[in-house]
Parts: structure tokens; sequence; C-alpha cells
């Protein structure tokens, strides 16, 4: 299983579709037109953003703006196999979760096949979709335009960004342990790392999910404390959500260089971050701890015998709402026993920085007139 795509409800559809060009280098494959929504899909590397919003007051994408801020509703996952997609229909049947029950398109060169379920909480949805041959970029859905190919663009020859790494959830205090479980039930998923985190103001519970079929990553939070910016979070978006969707680079620091060029703002990181990351014994030379600190880069290691880093940097929130950002993420790679491996886990210091960070966002917001 991997993701396929990602589908945005946003107020102006334009807007949003030209800021994610503009600002990550994204470019059109397809878009799309009705009465009622306009739809366009966005690529960059193996990521595809499906950005829609309404053009009437009676649709979808307006009834879910009129109770809930920009954000994800659909984290769509490609399976391997079109009986997968029986399986699925075999255990949700009779749970009032199945939102569209199996469909086929038969196209030209290929099939589609797919449906879709509700997601942990209700506002977010999952489409799974097998595909087979030479497909469109998104299924012909319900209440949405079909959407027609652009003009090809040349993508860039060595992409800034690669694919989504991981993608991350928020739940309401004591739904950590029964969504957590209803993933690995329904889609397969397996629990790996599980940490607490506490600063002075609030706290957090994280469980990492991962797909054993596949690249599909999916830490979920929970908070500890009503004050938490989890909390906070779950308050303005009105219920369970994604939090951030991580993006690879093979580069982070020229990454972020150019996407801070082009207007992207990052969370800022304490200097006494880097007092203490240095003391670590990093492979990393002076001139690029200073590239690393400028930029707000956070650096964390798998283990000491590994010489290689995961380095990840977190943008301030993308919509009007504080309730949804992206992260950058780099992995890199070393080589054990003849084999080129990646950099695993997520680094719980890193984490505990950019909670740490995010409350100090979330403070400023609150003394701001």
């Amino acid at each position: 299983m991997r993701i396929d795509h990602i589908h945005f409800f946003v107020t102006d559809a334009e807007i949003t579709q030209n800021w994610f060009q503009q600002t990550l280098g994204f470019y059109p494959i397809a878009q799309g037109r009705n009465h009622h929504v306009q739809t366009y899909v966005l690529a960059h590397g193996d990521i595809r953003f499906v950005i829609s919003s309404p053009l009437t007051r009676a649709n979808p994408v307006a009834d879910f703006l009129k109770c809930h801020p920009a954000g994800v509703v659909d984290l769509a996952f490609h399976v391997d196999e079109p009986e997968d997609l029986i399986q699925m229909m075999d255990q949700l049947e009779g749970s009032g979760r199945i939102v569209t029950s199996l469909q086929t398109e038969w196209l030209l060169h290929g099939t589609v096949q797919w449906l879709q379920i509700k997601g942990w909480g209700n506002l977010l949805r999952h489409t799974l979709i097998y595909r087979s041959g030479d497909t469109s970029p998104l299924p012909v859905m319900p209440d949405f335009p079909m959407v027609i190919p652009c003009p090809k663009v040349n993508p860039a020859s060595t992409p800034l960004l690669v694919g989504i790494d991981h993608v991350v959830i928020n739940v309401p205090d004591g739904e950590l342990v029964p969504c957590s479980q209803w993933y690995s039930q329904f889609l397969g998923f397996q629990p790996r790392q599980l940490f607490t985190i506490q600063t002075n103001y609030s706290g957090l519970r994280s469980q990492v999910l991962v797909h054993p079929e596949g690249s599909v990553q999916l830490p979920i939070n929970e908070p500890t404390s009503t004050n938490s910016q989890i909390q906070e979070f779950l308050d303005l978006n009105g219920g369970a959500g994604v939090q951030h969707i991580a993006l690879q680079t093979p580069d982070i620091i020229g990454a972020i260089a150019q996407f801070r060029h082009h207007g992207l703002t990052f969370l800022d990181v304490p200097p006494t971050y880097y007092e203490l990351q240095q003391s670590q014994n990093f492979p990393l030379t002076t001139e690029q701890w200073e590239a690393i600190s400028s930029l707000h880069i956070l650096v964390d290691q798998q283990e000491q015998t590994i010489p290689a880093l995961l380095m990840q940097a977190f943008t301030k929130p993308i919509f009007e709402q504080p309730t949804f950002f992206l992260e950058l993420i780099q992995r890199q790679r070393y080589v054990l026993q003849g084999k080129l491996l990646e950099v695993q886990g997520f680094g719980e210091g890193n984490f505990r920085a950019l909670f740490t960070a995010m409350e100090q966002q979330q403070i400023s917001q609150k003394k701001s007139p």
C-alpha cells in the first residue's frame, strides 16, 4: 500500500494551486469544473495533491467549509491487488463506514477500481484505489467534476520533493488506542514507535503506524492536557483530522533555501536546541551546522553507530486557520553489510523540539493583537 493522492478542500482552489506551484514547485497535471465545484490535480515528484473549492453554496465542499477550516478531507491509498478492495468491502459491510461501494471504470488503456470509506472521526475519508494500465489521475467521483489532463509540463530533472514520507493525524484524548486499533484491523497497519512528550505547558502521546506492504506511515497524536496545541487543532478543526504532511527531499538544505526564497515560512527553532545538538558529535562540519541552524532544521540520529542523519523542518500553518502545516524531511542513506539503507524513525528529540516550537507559536499568536 502507498499513498495515491491527498485531497484538500479550500475556499479558493485557484489561489491555493497557484501557491503550491509558485512556492513549492508543483505543476498541474489535470483540472475540472462543473456547476458546483472546481478541482485541480498537482504533482511534484511522486506527490499528488488534489485541491477543490466550491462555486456555489450547495455542494459537499461548501458544506464542509461551513463547519471546518480548509484542510485534508481524503487520504487516498493505492492497493496492490483488486482483491484487497473486495476484502475491505466484506470487512466493513454493515458498519456504516462505506461512503461509496466498489466502483469500476473501464478506460481506453486501463482500469480503475475504487471505493471510499470513512476514516477515524468521520471528517477524514480514505479512497482505496487499484489501478491497472494507463489511468486518469483521479477517479470519477460523485459530486466532483471529471478532471481533464493538462498540457504536459516538463518537471525538474532533479525534483526537490520526491514523495510523501508520512501523514500525521490528531485525535481527541482517549482515542489514540481505538484509532490505532481501527487502522490495524481494517487497513493492515502495524504499531511501531510509541512515545509521550510533556513540557511545562502541555503534552501529547503519539503512536506511529506503518504498513508492512508499502511505504505508508501514520503517526497518530492525542493531547494529554486541555491547553495542548493538539487540543487547539481539534477545537479549530471540529474533530480529528490531518495535522501535517511530511514531504521527502533528497536535499533539505537546498530545498528550504529555495522555498524560503519563494516566501515559505518555517517554525523558529531556539538557539539552545543547536547548542545541545552540537554536543552530540553528529557527522557535520561547522559550515553545515551554520546552514542548518540558519534554516531552522532539526537534526537527529537513529543510532550513534549509524553515520547518517534524520533532518526535518516544519512550516508555519499554510491556511487561514492554524490547523495544517507541512514538514520537509530528509532521511540520509548509509551502507551496512553491503546494503544501502535509509535512516528510520521520527526522531523523538526532533518531535519534542517541534512540539515546544509549536507551543511558542501558539502562545505568541494569543499574545498578538
